[in-house]
């Protein structure tokens, strides 16, 4: 895994703190039957996956050695990841399914504008039509499919119109 010296890992994360950043722990385990081909997954999702996701920063992460479970092999990882803000880690926790999250710093609260929350739930809206879309490609009939489709885009439409009346609305001036 890529390697940052820790004065300057400290210096970019206080840094990206005072901006809003995260630092969280991510935890993941994964299955396989073949026990060379788990380290080099977990290593794979660390540097070809988290690392060019939107929004972070960097990460690191210890992976265990596999142990054998049940038939197949077992490992887990801790990630460290730095965030740039709190959405991107709501998205790869949606994305990645890790097994746990703990939020290192900041250590006391967050606050959020409303637009930060509304695109943390628009976000979250989007992944669960990308999986909703995924399931039903595999089960449905073509013709269900091509149904769906066609309501999920009238859905994106009236979307972008009541976003874009939204837009075009004044605030009261107090």
């Amino acid at each position: 895994m890529f390697q940052i010296p820790k004065n300057e890992l400290d210096r970019v994360t206080e840094e990206k703190l005072a901006r809003g950043g995260v630092l969280a722990k991510l935890y993941f385990d994964m299955r396989h039957n073949d026990k060379e081909k788990l380290q080099p997954l977990m290593v794979d999702l660390v540097n070809e996956r988290l690392m060019k996701e939107p929004g972070v920063v960097y990460c690191y992460g210890a992976i265990d050695e596999p142990i054998e479970s049940d038939g197949s092999f077992v490992t887990s990882g801790i990630i460290t990841v730095m965030f740039e803000s709190f959405i991107p880690l709501v998205s790869v926790a949606f994305r990645y399914a890790p097994a746990g999250v703990e939020i290192m710093k900041p250590h006391n609260e967050m606050r959020f504008k409303i637009s930060e929350l509304q695109s943390i739930l628009m976000d979250i809206s989007n992944i669960s039509i990308e999986y909703s879309r995924y399931i039903l490609e595999k089960v449905m009939k073509p013709d269900d499919m091509k149904q769906m489709e066609d309501h999920l885009k009238d859905r994106e439409a009236i979307g972008k119109k009541l976003l874009q009346k939204k837009d075009n609305q004044s605030e009261p001036v107090s």
